[in-house]
């Protein structure tokens, strides 16, 4: 439980610091913003919600694709992790229209700048017996 929060809270730090700092990506509120009827109408809220589904894509899909992919992953000496990474960023910029992510170096950027605050918060926050 304590990594799935840490997942979440590092997905939106993380894709808070892309957005600052990265300048190709874009990120707006639309309109017509709503998860299942509620409507979202300030950038934390997206920002919060991006960070969940990212959250949740790397605590339940990352393990899966990290098996599935273990081969590659050994061919490459494990560099093939950071594809893995930049596939679950791009799949949550299709998901959702507030986020755009245009080419491969800004989504390489963004997964680097999650990857590091994901480490950083695992090796400070969970215990290691």
């Amino acid at each position: 439980m304590k990594k799935l929060l840490l997942n979440i809270i590092a997905g939106f730090a993380g894709l808070w610091l892309a957005i600052r700092f990265i300048p190709d990506v874009e990120f707006a509120i639309l309109s017509n913003s709503n998860f299942f009827g509620f409507a979202i109408t300030s950038q934390w809220q997206m920002l919060l919600l991006l960070g969940i589904i990212l959250g949740l894509l790397n605590y339940f899909v990352k393990p899966i694709l990290d098996i599935i992919t273990l081969p590659l992953k050994i061919i490459t000496l494990g560099i093939f992790s950071v594809v893995i990474n930049m596939a679950i960023i791009w799949f949550v910029d299709i998901m959702f229209l507030e986020i755009a992510i245009p080419l491969w170096l800004p989504l390489l950027e963004t997964s680097l700048i999650i990857w590091a605050i994901n480490i950083i918060f695992q090796k400070f926050f969970i215990k290691q017996n």
